[in-house]
């Protein structure tokens, strides 16, 4: 029982940590180029982690394969999802890159079918995800045709939530880690790959950022890429991909109220 509760506690607190995140990417682009932003949040969040594990007298995994696992995760689970949504959100409002996640755990229904052997569609997921979808849609339909929210932008965060389904298989499927390991282990490596990808994201020019958006990519860095990363792994070894997918029915009501509320959208 008491796992049961902490689970859904985690899935609560994750809801609230990630549906906050498109209102601190929305700020952090009113000076941080969207390269940048995934830079620096990773930067920050790596940092952080590290930090705690070495408080905690965690180590690092000394072999090879760990690290292997942590490139897969850092790729499809921070990189790629990050910078797609950071570059949607130049065209799309905040509200709406938090409402498209509602298909991550749609799309995670169908790959566990395929990819996890407990995990099959039986009638009743199969109605669940026919209401989703359509759910989706009826949602979606009048934003089309805002002006705020161009079809190219929607696709990028479309694909993004895409990244995080498939990364939450591929966290179910290959070993797990230590909660805290891994996930210092995976954002040391994103950030790595990312400032070797993006070298221009080093220079910046001071007098021109503002403190919001400074305050806005710490906030980002420690909270939605840090701490979230933690409970997130917390998840997946506790309670697995599809019980972790239902948090993206819940991210898009967060979001969507934080942007209506404090960027009037």
């Amino acid at each position: 029982m008491y796992i049961y509760q902490r689970n859904y506690f985690l899935l609560v607190l994750l809801v609230l940590i990630w549906g906050s995140s498109f209102l601190m990417i929305n700020r952090s682009l009113l000076s941080f180029s969207p390269e940048q932003v995934v830079g620096y949040r990773l930067l920050i969040a790596s940092i952080v982690l590290v930090f705690i594990a070495l408080l905690r007298g965690k180590s690092l995994p000394g072999t090879l394969l760990p690290w292997l696992h942590f490139i897969i995760f850092a790729v499809i689970g921070n990189i790629l999802p990050f910078l797609l949504i950071a570059k949607g959100q130049l065209t799309i409002s905040s509200g709406m890159a938090g409402l498209l996640m509602a298909i991550m755990p749609l799309v995670t229904l169908i790959l566990a079918h395929f990819f996890l052997p407990n995990d099959k569609l039986n009638r009743y997921k199969i109605i669940g995800f026919v209401l989703g979808i359509s759910g989706v849609f009826f949602i979606l339909g009048p934003s089309l045709n805002d002006d705020n929210n161009t079809v190219f932008g929607i696709l990028l965060v479309l694909a993004a939530a895409c990244c995080y389904a498939i990364n939450t298989i591929f966290a179910t499927r290959l070993p797990s880690y230590d909660p805290l390991v891994s996930s210092s282990g995976v954002l040391i490596v994103a950030s790595v790959i990312s400032f070797l990808i993006w070298p221009d994201i080093f220079y910046l020019n001071f007098l021109e950022l503002s403190l919001i958006s400074i305050l806005s990519i710490l906030l980002l860095g420690i909270f939605p890429t840090a701490i979230a990363m933690v409970i997130y792994f917390n998840i997946i070894n506790s309670a697995g991909a599809t019980f972790l997918s239902n948090i993206n029915y819940l991210i898009p009501v967060v979001a969507f109220f934080l942007g209506a509320l404090v960027l009037g959208e």
